[in-house]
């Protein structure tokens, strides 16, 4: 039977190109169990690829045609192939990380075939060191980057001694002790606010004057939930179908740390980091603009923060336009800047109501989204530089089928104007950075991460040292 798509899962359709395809990654490591034998990533792939039934969910890809108006719906596969989904590869010697993630960089370039759901999941063997990787994508048009991951930490367990665990695509409630579920949180931002800007209800009462006044502080260049304009660099420029993913990770207690003797956010930390390593990176690359940088960073307000006359009441999340502070020598100075910048921007936002907040950020989003759909983008200046942001994940190591997960990282969604991506996750104790670019457009992206480093270890020179 055939679904209607909704209108932001059309608008995703709609905007994907072979130049820009419009899934979100994921990527897994896996520390084998103490008496894992020799077979076992062959075990770990067939316990992937052995569900005993699949969800509707990972059964359905999109159709169009004149019986359906032009308009796409989704169609169940009725010749489901689950060998074409879940795949298994091996890394060429002598299995690094970097090996892993020229791997990773070629698979997350290549779009997914429209006549099959949109997912796919490869467990990957041969790193030296024995963990074994699984990295998955999954069509922006079919789930979200936050749902993606609820699904894949809500078959995770705690207990390391839990077997017969189903992988996430199986048809199956999460077991009671799983992890997954919660609020929404700061990363559901690029769906949920596009949804509502492209489907305001009349809960949204109010938004024209919240418009008005968030114009007004974007013209007068001060940080809100909208930008105008953004100082042109490298990265804003027509892309290639081609990526390159790069990740490391780095202890929390050092951010935290910076964090606490500064008065300042993790969050706050994580953005002086990439403004640090983006300056360097671009002073190397082609010029680095005498304008700060505009980066889109979501943010979630707690319901002291929003607006106390509203009826909606709850948490919100919103899009706060961050300057950068890339125009700034001094690595305390630019924390200092952007953490003005970050409270200036919500306390634009907590002025408003949840529902209003979810809608004006998706006016600011909505360039990224719609331009490409109407084929535009690239013509226009770019609102913001690039997209930052910092997903609170799991705060216990967790297990699958007895493997420990000992690292997540994110691949995300490079578009024409913006050829970098910076998605950060917390787990565990330590903070994964997904640097996820064009090729082309954003080259030696790996180097991004020796100058996320050095950023990190300047701010603890910087903000520690007296």
């Amino acid at each position: 039977m055939a679904i209607p798509a909704d209108p932001t899962a059309t608008a995703f359709l709609l905007a994907e190109s072979r130049r820009m395809p419009l899934h979100v990654g994921g990527l897994e490591l896996f520390r084998p169990p103490a008496d894992a034998g020799p077979d076992f990533p062959r075990e770990l792939y067939e316990a992937m690829r052995g569900a005993e039934e699949i969800a509707p969910l990972f059964l359905r890809h999109p159709h169009r045609s004149a019986a359906t108006g032009g308009a796409y719906v989704w169609r169940p596969d009725r010749h489901f192939d689950i060998d074409y989904h879940v795949r298994h590869s091996a890394l060429p010697a002598p299995g690094r990380i970097l090996e892993l993630l020229a791997l990773c960089s070629r698979l997350h370039g290549t779009r997914l075939a429209r006549e099959r759901p949109l997912w796919e999941a490869h467990v990957i063997e041969g790193l030296a060191d024995g963990r074994v990787a699984v990295y998955t994508k999954v069509h922006h048009a079919l789930v979200d980057g936050v749902s993606a991951m609820r699904l894949l930490q809500g078959v995770l367990s705690t207990d390391p001694d839990e077997r017969g665990m189903q992988p996430p695509w199986a048809a199956h409630p999460p077991a009671a002790g799983r992890r997954g579920g919660g609020a929404v949180a700061p990363w559901e931002v690029p769906v949920t606010a596009v949804r509502q800007a492209l489907a305001i209800s009349a809960d949204a009462a109010g938004l024209p004057g919240a418009l008005v006044r968030t114009i007004r502080r974007s013209v007068r260049g001060e940080p809100s939930s909208l930008s105008l304009s953004a100082p042109r660099s490298i990265l804003n420029q027509r892309i290639t179908a081609a990526r390159r993913f790069a990740a490391q990770d780095w202890e929390l207690d050092r951010l935290h740390a910076i964090g606490t003797a500064t008065g300042t956010t993790i969050n706050d930390v994580v953005l002086a980091m990439c403004s640090g390593a983006l300056r360097t990176y671009l002073r190397d690359n082609g010029g680095l603009p005498v304008e700060p940088l505009i980066a889109m960073v979501p943010v979630g307000l707690k319901s002291d923060e929003v607006n106390s006359a509203s009826t909606s009441g709850g948490n919100a999340v919103g899009a706060v336009m961050v300057r950068l502070a890339t125009d700034l020598d001094d690595p305390s100075d630019r924390l200092q800047a952007i953490h003005r910048s970050m409270l200036d921007g919500k306390e634009g936002l907590g002025a408003m109501s949840p529902l209003q907040i979810v809608a004006m950020s998706g006016l600011g989003l909505a360039p990224a989204v719609v331009l490409p759909a109407l084929r535009l983008n690239g013509i226009l200046p770019p609102p913001f530089n690039l997209i930052i942001s910092n997903v609170p994940g799991p705060r216990d190591p967790l297990y699958f089928n007895g493997a420990e997960l000992v690292g997540m990282y994110p691949l995300s969604i490079p578009i024409d104007g913006m050829a970098l991506n910076i998605t950060c996750t917390t787990y565990a104790g330590s903070i994964g950075f997904g640097l996820t670019g064009c090729r082309r457009t954003a080259p030696s992206l790996q180097h991004l991460l020796t100058y996320l480093d050095d950023e990190l270890q300047a701010l603890e020179a910087a903000c520690l040292s007296s």
